[in-house]
């Protein structure tokens, strides 16, 4: 019998922290679980990607009443108010809250509430919200604790006026015109979710471009119809002061430009959640941005504990959370982990949502890597046109010798949902990853799907163009 309490605890219940925990335990590990909060789930559920894509969708429903005649014709359309499209967009946590619930009990993994701390590096004291303490021994350890956003010291977060991408999902007002100054993945989607309701937005980006990660094509696209719902996007800005009163927000720019709304959303990058755990307790220091460095086991700088989520940075994605959830488990256990986050999709959900995996037609250029491209606009698809969602294109880059296919870009409607298909061809081994596979497949009609074999067939049409 171990002199421990227990095989593992894992500190955080978001993505990351609660896939570990049940990876651990049906692996025949006595496993624990910490979580801050009164409920679980993390921020992913409460403050992160649930609650927003959430406001997100009701959103977008309510831009496809006002552009459907058919709709309009029922009545006149009335504005709603920000609090009651948050309201019906915070519907969906308890239901997520309540499966997560439900995970740990099946498992016999034990749940504890309350702010954790290191002693030493088999030990942990919990803050419980009654007010007590109690100490667990372990093991081994997983922090999972997440990241929240970033806040400079120089900036008013306790005004009325200011917000983060935390507490915006606390906004009690309408505000008729929002500066949202951080122009990434989370700005870009409040940036379309706020212009969808008709509010004026300024969207400050420090960059030359929106999201550079993305495929130049793409890039261009998203800044486009940003600008086309009435988003003024600024690049190549930085602040140099923030000034909120009764009435509003004042922005100076290091430009010398000063802009006015009537909120401020702060959207500049996020925190690692470290800074309550003790870590120099147990020899461990975090980055500026309170992040760990780990190995490709996720192992930290100390052996017997791990970190995994957004707490280690990049890709900070839900998705690849889950996935090094159940690699730290196998790691952890002594086995060899799957490698995580070099084949994730990027899921980016404006409006109209992203979507994108594999090499872009910049990094194939400066690769020097033979190439061509197959389109397919959704505006072509039966699919679309029938649904009204016919803004956006399917693009697939592949070799141009091998067919091997590159990379694909999707902007438009489901983009994440059509990105799989791609995803499951891509992942097979030497010549299964073939662009004409779209070409030869019968794909349902009409579906968004079948925009992989107009945009193989487009490809395909461009190489014999040019061998014949």
């Amino acid at each position: 019998m171990s002199e421990y309490n227990y095989d593992v605890i894992v500190i955080g219940s978001g993505p990351a922290g609660g896939s570990a925990a049940v990876s651990a335990a049906k692996s025949g590990k006595r496993a624990a679980m910490i979580e801050a909060r009164s409920m679980v789930g993390g921020n992913c559920t409460h403050k992160g990607t649930i609650p927003s894509k959430s406001l997100r969708h009701v959103v977008k429903q309510i831009l496809r009443f006002k552009n459907d005649p058919i709709f309009r014709s029922v009545g006149d359309y009335r504005t709603l108010t920000y609090p009651e499209v948050l309201s019906a967009a915070s519907r969906v946590i308890p239901k997520q809250v309540e499966m997560y619930d439900a995970h740990y009990p099946r498992n016999r993994i034990q749940l504890f509430n309350g702010e954790a701390t290191f002693v030493d590096a088999h030990t942990v004291e919990i803050a419980l919200a009654d007010g007590l303490k109690e100490k667990l021994t372990a093991e081994n350890f997983i922090i999972a604790t997440g990241s929240r956003p970033y806040r400079p010291v120089d900036v008013d977060f306790s005004h009325p006026r200011v917000y983060d991408s935390d507490t915006i999902l606390e906004m009690t007002h309408t505000p008729r015109s929002l500066i949202i100054y951080g122009a990434g993945v989370i700005g870009c989607e409040y940036a379309s979710i706020f212009a969808g309701m008709g509010i004026k937005v300024d969207l400050i980006n420090s960059r030359e471009r929106l999201l550079s990660f993305l495929d130049d094509e793409i890039s261009d696209a998203l800044s486009y119809h940003l600008r086309d719902g009435g988003v003024m996007v600024r690049h190549n800005e930085d602040y140099s002061e923030v000034k909120a009163d009764g009435s509003g927000v004042t922005l100076t720019l290091k430009s010398g430009k000063r802009l006015r709304a009537d909120a401020l959303l702060w959207c500049n990058g996020r925190t690692g959640n470290t800074d309550k755990l003790s870590l120099p307790s147990v020899g461990l220091e975090a980055n500026h941005r309170g992040q760990l460095n780990v190995d490709q086991g996720y192992r930290t700088e100390v052996d017997n504990i791990f970190a995994v989520g957004d707490v280690i940075g990049w890709p900070s994605l839900a998705s690849a959370s889950f996935d090094q959830g159940r690699a730290v488990a196998k790691s952890m256990r002594g086995e060899e982990p799957d490698l995580v986050a070099s084949d994730v999709p990027t899921g980016i959900y404006t409006l109209p949502e992203i979507s994108s995996l594999g090499k872009t037609e910049r990094e194939l250029t400066a690769q020097r890597i033979p190439y061509e491209v197959g389109r397919a606009f959704f505006k072509h698809t039966a699919r679309a046109q029938i649904s009204g969602e016919d803004v956006g294109m399917l693009k697939i880059l592949f070799h141009i010798d091998t067919y091997e296919i590159l990379g694909i870009h999707c902007f438009g409607a489901e983009a994440s949902e059509i990105i799989h298909i791609g995803q499951a061809i891509m992942k097979q081994e030497g010549e299964a990853n073939n662009i004409n596979y779209f070409a030869s497949t019968t794909f349902n009609y009409p579906t968004m799907a079948e925009a992989y074999r107009q945009a193989a067939l487009n490809g395909i049409n461009r190489v014999t163009r040019m061998k014949s």
